[in-house]
């Protein structure tokens, strides 16, 4: 069997395994969910928050449309997930640098993103991404019955109560306290991930605002656990405290990992902007695809 090439990236310290199947060894590779968890094992693998596979374009029906290229996504427990934001920036800067352009529309299972640079963003690794609308219903988060998604009634743990929920592409309920560094989100993020309120599972985030447009927030991640980043996360933070009137319409959010720039446009446009980096790239091992 080929040795498959990958690229190990990470945005603010939430990391990916890149694995490009439009040419080369890894062309046509197919995974199973017992694979991607291996090769996602910290220990044992490569280790990684989210696999990221990169698909053609033609002829994949994610890609109607029009797009440069289709990301696929998966958590580190081998469950794909429709939307993530820090692996849409990696996969943009990779497309943006293999094009020599400026703008990338990657077909994703959430919709057409379109990540850009500026003049310098491509060499300082700085990307931002269109993330498409907020959806704020309760069916588009989903919940499992009628609720106001600013106060979300019966969704709570412990100190973490009156949550907000939206959706970024992928579910969020996001708990304001006052201080997002003592909460044990080890313990709370679990049964909050599962709770019966969120048919589809749920991530979850703490934060607290630290001075004008601009808050700390921690993540729990749906599928994988505690992250350093996480980029719906931080879109579902800075859209939950702009709707409780907390910060204006662009908010930096201050992850484990880093700050984020959020702006929820007028028109209900969802950008982020941070870095990109990449750690190494490799080659798997025959025994992890086994």
């Amino acid at each position: 069997m080929n040795r498959i090439p990958f690229l190990k990236m990470h945005g603010l310290g939430n990391d990916f395994v890149v694995i490009d199947r439009r040419s080369g060894p890894a062309r046509g590779l197919t995974l199973d969910a017992r694979q991607i968890r291996r090769i996602s094992d910290r220990r044992l693998g490569v280790g990684c928050d989210q696999f990221i596979l990169i698909d053609p374009a033609e002829g994949d029906p994610l890609a109607a449309g029009g797009a440069d290229a289709v990301m696929r996504i998966h958590n580190a427990d081998g469950g794909e997930v429709e939307a993530c934001g820090n692996a849409t920036r990696c996969v943009g800067f990779l497309l943006m640098a293999e094009t020599g352009l400026a703008r990338a529309t990657i077909a994703t299972a959430a919709g057409h993103l379109l990540a850009s640079a500026d003049s310098e963003g491509t060499a300082a690794g700085l990307i931002t991404v269109d993330m498409g609308p907020a959806r704020l219903d309760w069916q588009q988060i989903p919940l499992s019955g009628p609720a106001d998604t600013l106060h979300l009634d019966g969704v709570s743990e412990g100190p973490l109560t009156d949550p907000v929920a939206v959706n970024v592409g992928n579910p969020h309920v996001v708990f304001f306290v006052d201080d997002a560094e003592a909460v044990d989100l080890e313990r709370l993020g679990p049964p909050l991930e599962h709770h019966p309120a969120f048919p589809r599972r749920t991530n979850v985030e703490v934060a607290h605002r630290i001075g004008p447009d601009r808050i700390r927030m921690r993540v729990w991640e749906r599928g994988v656990g505690i992250t350093a980043a996480c980029g719906t996360g931080a879109c579902a933070a800075a859209i939950a405290a702009i709707r409780r009137g907390l910060t204006g319409r662009t908010v930096q959010v201050v992850l484990d990992g880093g700050p984020l720039s959020i702006t929820w446009t007028d028109d209900n446009r969802v950008l982020m902007s941070g870095p990109v980096a990449t750690s190494f790239e490799g080659t798997l091992d025959p025994s992890l695809l086994a």
